[in-house]
């Protein structure tokens, strides 16, 4: 129905406007009419998670909220190209040049089967298995690339006691005095075939070396001569978890004539 409106006259009381009875009539039809719309309109608005409302009458804005879109609230297709941020569609247009190829998802095979520019591998999205020597080119692996426990040097300061020996850390294990006291090493983070060495041992005490579960085996007759300064070899022939090490040690002097 349309809005039934009162006919006031053009000035009060000059009998040209509608009768009171027939005022009323339309105020109740349009009342009526009001009353049964709202009936079945909406009373409040609710919002549940990620929707949020600022208000559940008068103006009300309904909006997404903040990080309301999880992974699992999007389907597997949803997501195209033409859905990305210009930004995003940029940086890979300006970029499809560093990869070539990059559809493979089993093993990556030929010379030339896949080019990925220098700053563009990630080493965690390449699997283990999928990473044979073959695949490593000529001088690929260069000494700034090894891990410390074949590159680095620590530095012992402590004389006596004992020292907690980390294999991870270093190849070479450096004393950096005579011992004053009875020494021990401790082992830890060892790797089958690593071998770290220990310089400057030197001091009348006893040495012993220690791991758990661990056996230690001498080679050859030479023993550790306090009286001397002496590099200690110990190489790790077993890392599971009853671990055996070989090891040796041998005295020496600065020599530049080894003649």
């Amino acid at each position: 129905m349309a809005k039934q409106v009162i006919n006031i006259g053009t000035t009060a009381n000059d009998g040209t406007g509608d009768p009171i009875r027939d005022a009323f009539d339309k105020v109740n039809d349009n009342f009526t009419e009001l009353y049964t719309d709202d009936a079945s309109d909406v009373g409040s608005i609710t919002a549940t998670a990620p929707i949020e409302r600022d208000s559940a009458t008068g103006a009300v804005t309904i909006s997404l909220a903040d990080a309301g879109i999880s992974t699992a609230k999007i389907a597997d297709d949803a997501v195209t190209a033409d859905k990305l941020a210009n930004s995003i569609n940029t940086e890979i247009t300006a970029n499809t040049a560093k990869v070539t190829n990059a559809t493979h998802t089993g093993d990556v095979t030929g010379a030339t089967a896949l080019t990925i520019g220098d700053d563009k591998v990630i080493t965690a999205k390449i699997l283990d298995a999928n990473v044979t020597t073959a695949k490593i080119a000529d001088d690929g692996v260069t000494f700034d690339k090894l891990e410390p426990r074949y590159t680095g040097t620590t530095t012992i300061t402590a004389t006596s006691g004992n020292t907690a020996v980390d294999w991870s850390t270093s190849t070479v294990f450096k004393l950096q005095s005579a011992c004053t006291g009875a020494k021990s090493f401790t082992f830890s983070a060892f790797k089958v075939g690593q071998v770290i060495t220990f310089h400057n041992l030197t001091g009348g005490y006893t040495i012993t070396l220690i791991a758990t579960n661990g056996t230690f085996n001498k080679l050859g007759e030479k023993d550790y001569d306090g009286s001397k300064t002496n590099a200690l070899m110990v190489e790790c022939i077993d890392d599971s978890a009853n671990p055996i090490f070989n090891y040796s040690v041998l005295t020496y002097v600065s020599d530049s004539t080894p003649s």
